[in-house]
């Protein structure tokens, strides 16, 4: 929840760093070559008056190291600076016209409050569990215990009726691009990837609720399918009608424990965040006073 809103921001001041660099170069060569001028302690600008501070620099360095891993250097500060310049400019230029005013100006100002407002509340009263050594163990195992000896990759083309998965099968089958016929017919969402589907693992034979949220009848198929071959047949699954293309299979590859642990225990922090947060939540709900 803290991190997103940081990582936002960040995002926005690089985006802003750049555009603003291009759209007012002239700007910054004239100032470059203009004599320098001594700006009062704590501040890197001033824009026709007003003080660009550098704690709102810090800030933004802060918050695009953290994100983007770049080193604070000279010229991130100087990009940085560059754009809180733009900005300010910018910002003077809609309140000189009023835009300030402007009820979805106004309404903004009052949500980017309550935000921070409940932001701060939350992380000065949610105190999640503190996850175990044992905890992230028996996550990893869970983990371990559900996956295969192989995993597979694929391609699905997922069509709503019979008819039409024969057809386009036949097509298939008569030489048509398997990725381009995805992207014609195909309703499922990795069509625009041309059917691809991400690696997946699970035991083989495939059971119900270990098939890693794939349909079992998917998993089942997969599973029979040789390296390069194709459903004979569309299957359906539900409402659909699906067929599906292994392009590749391979050893199940999982990193060691102690390289995975790290991430098991971030994954499993971020659960005990959210739990809190939800029980925080509820908790403050059954004291309101609430009509609806």
């Amino acid at each position: 929840m803290f991190q997103i809103n940081t990582l936002i921001r960040a995002a926005c001041v690089t985006a802003f760093a750049s555009v603003a660099l291009g759209a007012l170069a002239p700007s910054f060569v004239y100032a470059a070559d203009a004599p320098a001028l001594s700006l009062p302690a704590g501040a890197v600008a001033i824009v026709n008056g007003v003080t660009v501070a550098q704690s709102q620099l810090d800030a933004a360095v802060r918050e695009v190291t953290a994100k983007t891993g770049q080193p604070d250097t000279a010229q991130l500060r100087q990009t940085l600076t560059n754009g809180l310049v733009a900005r300010e400019v910018l910002r003077q230029s809609a309140e000189k016209a009023h835009y300030d005013q402007k009820p979805e100006v106004q309404q903004a100002a009052v949500d980017a409050k309550i935000g921070t407002e409940i932001q701060l509340y939350l992380k000065d009263n949610i105190h999640p569990e503190p996850v175990t050594d044992d905890q992230v163990k028996a996550r990893y195992d869970a983990i371990v215990a559900s996956l295969g000896k192989d995993e597979f990759k694929t391609r699905i083309i997922s069509v709503t009726d019979e008819a039409t998965a024969k057809a386009v099968l036949g097509k298939v089958k008569s030489g048509g691009a398997f990725d381009a016929l995805a992207r014609q017919y195909s309703i499922a969402p990795t069509k625009a990837n041309g059917g691809e589907m991400p690696w997946v693992s699970y035991p083989v034979p495939a059971t119900e609720g270990k098939t890693q949220g794939l349909p079992l009848v998917l998993a089942q198929t997969i599973a029979k399918l040789p390296v390069g071959g194709m459903t004979p047949q569309p299957v359906q699954v539900g409402n659909v009608w699906v067929i599906v293309k292994l392009d590749a299979k391979r050893a199940m590859q999982l990193p060691a424990f102690d390289q995975a642990k790290g991430a098991m225990r971030q994954q499993l922090e971020a659960l005990a965040l959210q739990k809190a947060a939800a029980q925080f939540t509820a908790n403050q709900l059954k004291t309101a006073n609430i009509q609806q």
